[in-house]
Protein backbone atom coordinates (compact mmCIF):
# COMPACT_ATOMS: atom_id res chain seq x y z
CA UNK A 1 0.00 0.00 0.00
CA UNK A 2 1.36 2.90 -1.29
CA UNK A 3 2.02 5.61 1.90
CA UNK A 4 0.22 9.18 1.98
CA UNK A 5 3.68 11.02 0.94
CA UNK A 6 4.04 8.98 -2.21
CA UNK A 7 0.47 9.52 -2.99
CA UNK A 8 0.52 12.86 -2.83
CA UNK A 9 4.41 13.55 -4.83
CA UNK A 10 2.23 11.53 -7.57
CA UNK A 11 -0.58 13.75 -7.27
CA UNK A 12 0.65 16.58 -9.71
CA UNK A 13 0.41 14.99 -12.45
CA UNK A 14 -2.85 13.81 -12.32
CA UNK A 15 -3.90 17.63 -10.99
CA UNK A 16 -2.67 18.69 -14.01
CA UNK A 17 -5.94 18.94 -16.61
CA UNK A 18 -7.77 20.13 -13.29
CA UNK A 19 -5.47 23.09 -12.90
CA UNK A 20 -5.85 23.71 -16.45
CA UNK A 21 -9.55 24.04 -16.36
CA UNK A 22 -9.15 25.92 -13.04
CA UNK A 23 -7.35 28.41 -15.12
CA UNK A 24 -9.96 28.47 -17.81
CA UNK A 25 -12.67 29.25 -15.90
CA UNK A 26 -11.24 31.81 -13.68
CA UNK A 27 -10.09 33.58 -17.12
CA UNK A 28 -13.84 33.22 -17.94
CA UNK A 29 -15.77 34.84 -15.41
CA UNK A 30 -13.78 35.79 -12.72
CA UNK A 31 -13.57 36.14 -9.26
CA UNK A 32 -17.08 34.91 -8.90
CA UNK A 33 -18.87 31.70 -8.22
CA UNK A 34 -19.16 30.50 -11.50
CA UNK A 35 -15.45 31.25 -11.63
CA UNK A 36 -14.51 28.27 -9.37
CA UNK A 37 -17.39 26.38 -10.97
CA UNK A 38 -20.06 26.99 -8.29
CA UNK A 39 -23.59 26.90 -9.40
CA UNK A 40 -24.14 30.00 -7.79
CA UNK A 41 -23.26 32.51 -5.47
CA UNK A 42 -26.02 31.62 -2.74
CA UNK A 43 -25.11 27.64 -2.93
CA UNK A 44 -21.80 28.46 -2.36
CA UNK A 45 -22.74 30.44 0.86
CA UNK A 46 -24.52 27.67 2.05
CA UNK A 47 -21.60 25.43 1.86
CA UNK A 48 -19.64 27.61 3.96
CA UNK A 49 -22.55 28.34 6.40
CA UNK A 50 -22.13 24.44 7.11
CA UNK A 51 -18.97 24.05 7.13
CA UNK A 52 -18.35 26.94 10.03
CA UNK A 53 -20.12 24.37 12.44
CA UNK A 54 -16.48 22.96 13.01
CA UNK A 55 -15.87 26.09 14.82
CA UNK A 56 -16.53 25.01 18.78
CA UNK A 57 -16.50 27.14 21.93
CA UNK A 58 -12.54 27.71 21.25
CA UNK A 59 -12.88 29.07 18.36
CA UNK A 60 -15.60 31.66 18.96
CA UNK A 61 -12.87 32.71 21.43
CA UNK A 62 -10.91 34.21 18.59
CA UNK A 63 -7.54 34.04 17.93
CA UNK A 64 -7.29 30.94 15.63
CA UNK A 65 -5.64 29.72 12.39
CA UNK A 66 -7.28 28.62 9.30
CA UNK A 67 -6.74 27.01 6.73
CA UNK A 68 -8.91 27.50 3.04
CA UNK A 69 -7.77 24.44 1.50
CA UNK A 70 -8.34 25.30 -2.15
CA UNK A 71 -9.38 28.68 -1.47
CA UNK A 72 -9.67 29.49 -5.24
CA UNK A 73 -9.93 33.71 -5.28
CA UNK A 74 -10.46 33.69 -1.29
CA UNK A 75 -14.22 34.32 -1.70
CA UNK A 76 -14.07 32.10 2.11
CA UNK A 77 -12.07 34.70 3.79
CA UNK A 78 -14.69 37.39 2.90
CA UNK A 79 -17.68 35.57 4.41
CA UNK A 80 -15.02 34.47 7.52
CA UNK A 81 -13.61 38.04 7.80
CA UNK A 82 -16.19 39.44 10.78
CA UNK A 83 -16.37 35.88 12.28
CA UNK A 84 -14.91 35.28 15.79
CA UNK A 85 -12.97 32.93 14.94
CA UNK A 86 -10.74 35.33 13.05
CA UNK A 87 -10.69 38.24 15.47
CA UNK A 88 -6.57 38.95 15.92
CA UNK A 89 -6.36 35.20 14.08
CA UNK A 90 -4.67 34.34 10.60
CA UNK A 91 -6.26 32.97 7.42
CA UNK A 92 -4.76 31.03 5.44
CA UNK A 93 -5.67 30.05 1.74
CA UNK A 94 -3.95 27.33 -0.34
CA UNK A 95 -4.62 26.47 -3.94
CA UNK A 96 -3.10 24.55 -6.42
CA UNK A 97 -3.67 27.21 -9.20
CA UNK A 98 -0.97 30.50 -9.18
CA UNK A 99 -3.67 32.10 -11.07
CA UNK A 100 -6.28 31.55 -8.04
CA UNK A 101 -3.49 33.14 -5.66
CA UNK A 102 -2.81 36.01 -7.23
CA UNK A 103 -6.64 36.81 -7.75
CA UNK A 104 -6.52 36.29 -3.96
CA UNK A 105 -4.09 38.53 -3.14
CA UNK A 106 -5.43 41.20 -5.88
CA UNK A 107 -9.20 40.92 -4.04
CA UNK A 108 -8.06 41.04 0.03
CA UNK A 109 -5.79 43.40 1.71
CA UNK A 110 -6.34 42.21 5.19
CA UNK A 111 -3.53 41.19 7.48
CA UNK A 112 -4.96 38.49 8.70
CA UNK A 113 -4.68 36.75 5.17
CA UNK A 114 -1.64 34.86 3.48
CA UNK A 115 -2.51 32.87 0.54
CA UNK A 116 -0.08 29.97 -0.85
CA UNK A 117 0.15 28.24 -3.82
CA UNK A 118 0.52 24.22 -2.14
CA UNK A 119 -0.91 21.61 -2.79
CA UNK A 120 -1.19 20.37 1.06
CA UNK A 121 -0.91 22.06 4.36
CA UNK A 122 2.33 23.99 4.91
CA UNK A 123 1.95 24.52 8.82
CA UNK A 124 0.14 23.86 11.04
CA UNK A 125 -3.38 25.04 12.18
CA UNK A 126 -6.56 25.20 14.19
CA UNK A 127 -9.11 24.52 11.34
CA UNK A 128 -9.52 23.63 8.00
CA UNK A 129 -12.22 24.08 5.78
CA UNK A 130 -12.29 22.26 2.39
CA UNK A 131 -15.21 23.51 0.12
CA UNK A 132 -15.49 21.81 -3.25
CA UNK A 133 -12.07 21.19 -3.59
CA UNK A 134 -12.13 17.06 -4.59
CA UNK A 135 -15.17 17.74 -6.47
CA UNK A 136 -13.78 17.65 -10.56
CA UNK A 137 -11.57 14.73 -11.74
CA UNK A 138 -12.03 15.14 -15.30
CA UNK A 139 -11.59 11.12 -16.12
CA UNK A 140 -8.80 10.48 -13.48
CA UNK A 141 -9.06 6.67 -12.33
CA UNK A 142 -11.76 6.87 -9.76
CA UNK A 143 -9.76 4.02 -7.43
CA UNK A 144 -6.71 6.74 -7.78
CA UNK A 145 -8.67 9.61 -6.80
CA UNK A 146 -10.27 8.38 -3.90
CA UNK A 147 -6.88 7.56 -2.70
CA UNK A 148 -5.47 10.91 -3.37
CA UNK A 149 -8.90 12.57 -1.61
CA UNK A 150 -7.83 10.21 1.16
CA UNK A 151 -4.20 10.75 1.71
CA UNK A 152 -5.05 14.65 1.63
CA UNK A 153 -7.29 14.72 3.72
CA UNK A 154 -4.82 12.54 6.14
CA UNK A 155 -2.37 15.28 5.58
CA UNK A 156 -4.55 17.81 6.39
CA UNK A 157 -5.96 16.20 9.64
CA UNK A 158 -2.42 15.60 11.00
CA UNK A 159 -2.11 19.70 10.29
CA UNK A 160 -5.10 20.37 11.63
CA UNK A 161 -4.82 20.51 16.05
CA UNK A 162 -8.95 20.66 16.80
CA UNK A 163 -10.80 20.18 13.91
CA UNK A 164 -11.27 19.83 10.05
CA UNK A 165 -14.69 20.08 7.84
CA UNK A 166 -15.03 19.58 4.18
CA UNK A 167 -17.91 19.10 1.25
CA UNK A 168 -17.85 16.53 -1.95
CA UNK A 169 -20.40 15.46 -4.25
CA UNK A 170 -22.96 12.69 -2.89
CA UNK A 171 -23.21 9.93 -5.05
CA UNK A 172 -27.41 10.54 -4.36
CA UNK A 173 -27.18 13.82 -6.00
CA UNK A 174 -30.48 13.91 -8.62
CA UNK A 175 -27.95 15.24 -11.31
CA UNK A 176 -24.76 14.38 -12.25
CA UNK A 177 -22.25 15.45 -14.50
CA UNK A 178 -19.09 13.67 -16.44
CA UNK A 179 -15.63 14.93 -14.94
CA UNK A 180 -17.39 15.42 -11.49
CA UNK A 181 -16.71 12.92 -8.31
CA UNK A 182 -19.82 11.85 -6.71
CA UNK A 183 -18.84 9.34 -3.89
CA UNK A 184 -20.64 7.53 -0.67
CA UNK A 185 -21.29 9.61 1.97
CA UNK A 186 -21.37 6.58 4.58
CA UNK A 187 -17.77 5.33 3.39
CA UNK A 188 -16.04 9.21 4.18
CA UNK A 189 -18.05 8.90 7.50
CA UNK A 190 -16.61 5.88 8.32
CA UNK A 191 -13.32 6.95 7.22
CA UNK A 192 -13.09 9.99 9.29
CA UNK A 193 -13.77 7.71 12.05
CA UNK A 194 -11.45 5.15 11.82
CA UNK A 195 -8.16 7.20 11.05
CA UNK A 196 -9.55 10.44 12.76
CA UNK A 197 -11.97 11.21 15.15
CA UNK A 198 -15.05 9.29 16.49
CA UNK A 199 -16.15 13.09 17.31
CA UNK A 200 -17.24 13.07 13.15
CA UNK A 201 -20.56 14.34 12.15
CA UNK A 202 -22.15 13.78 8.71
CA UNK A 203 -24.63 16.71 6.97
CA UNK A 204 -26.92 16.18 4.29
CA UNK A 205 -28.79 19.16 3.50
CA UNK A 206 -30.79 19.66 0.11
CA UNK A 207 -31.09 20.97 -2.11
CA UNK A 208 -27.42 20.95 -2.19
CA UNK A 209 -25.85 18.08 -4.08
CA UNK A 210 -22.79 16.88 -1.76
CA UNK A 211 -22.48 16.48 1.85
CA UNK A 212 -20.39 17.49 4.45
CA UNK A 213 -18.57 15.82 7.15
CA UNK A 214 -17.43 17.56 10.10
CA UNK A 215 -14.57 16.04 12.50
CA UNK A 216 -13.05 17.52 15.90
CA UNK A 217 -10.74 16.25 17.83
CA UNK A 218 -11.16 13.48 21.05
CA UNK A 219 -11.63 15.44 23.93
Amino acid sequence: MKSVGDILRAAPKMLVPVLHAYQRRLQRYGTTARGVFWKNTEWQHRRYVILERVFDDLAQAGGQTVLDFGCGYGSLFDYLADHPVLRHGRYIGADMCQDMIDAARARIDDPRASFVRAIAATEEVDYTLVSGTYNMHLGADVAEWDSYIKASLKQLWRHSRHGLAFNMLSRNADEQYDGLYYTDPDDYLAFTREYFSTHAELIIEPPLPDFTIIVRRDA
